[in-house]
């Protein structure tokens, strides 16, 4: 078994959170998430911690196998998360540990550590002769640590659904409203008040060119 299927093993094994383990051991989520998934080394320090704190062994093949001295330049990862997975997001304790994310991103700018990607559905969004616009399956980051302004682009689940919906965030005096971008949309502009709970910001959109 790779080392990375072991510890994350063990880890479950003890009911543990990655946040957990990582404070334990005295690394953050993120690169321990990394280094589960084979993506990342780890320090000779945090390794010997971990065996310490899951109280396993290792062997030699496997530690040769995990690249500790060489941590892998593939930092800023992020899953590719559902819907319904968006809705619920600040919920999720184990953020890293996304089992049925359809695959990891690089996120192209700066970004929380609870970043997460989203595939657009519908052309609630789709304005081509303005600055952004989305079509049905673009991909867009979301930063759920980020300040929602006026006219930033969110990620918002309302109280009466579990799942999100991507629009445009208008603040009028004390009155925030969704818009959406397609001008021929029905029912473009609703107003909320604290009936929609803000999930995060999209920061940036993925366009493979290829």
């Amino acid at each position: 078994m790779k080392i990375g299927n072991s510890i994350r093993s063990a880890r479950k094994a003890k009911g543990m959170t990655l946040e957990q383990l990582a404070h334990e051991v005295g690394t953050d989520a993120g690169n321990l998430s990394r280094f589960e998934r084979g993506l990342q080394g780890a320090s000779h320090d945090v390794l010997e911690k971990l065996m310490v704190v899951l109280n396993i062994e290792l062997s030699s093949d496997q530690i040769a196998d995990s690249n500790v001295s060489e941590p892998l330049p593939v930092k800023g990862q992020v899953p590719l998360i559902s819907w319904v997975q968006a809705g619920c997001w600040s919920e999720v304790s184990d953020l890293y540990a996304v089992g049925d994310a359809e695959l990891w991103l690089p996120c192209p700018v700066a970004h929380g550590p609870r970043t997460f990607a989203l595939r657009v559905r519908g052309l609630s969004m789709y304005n081509p002769t303005e600055r952004f616009s989305f079509k049905d399956g673009d991909i867009i980051f979301v930063d759920p640590d980020r300040p929602a302004i006026h006219k930033s682009l969110i990620v918002a689940k309302l109280t009466d659904t579990q799942e999100a919906t991507f629009k445009q965030l208008i603040i009028e005096d004390s009155q925030r409203f969704l818009m959406a971008l397609n001008p021929g949309w029905p029912d473009r502009i609703i107003r909320i008040n604290g009936d929609a709970e803000i999930c995060g910001v999209a920061i940036a959109k993925h366009e493979p060119l290829i």
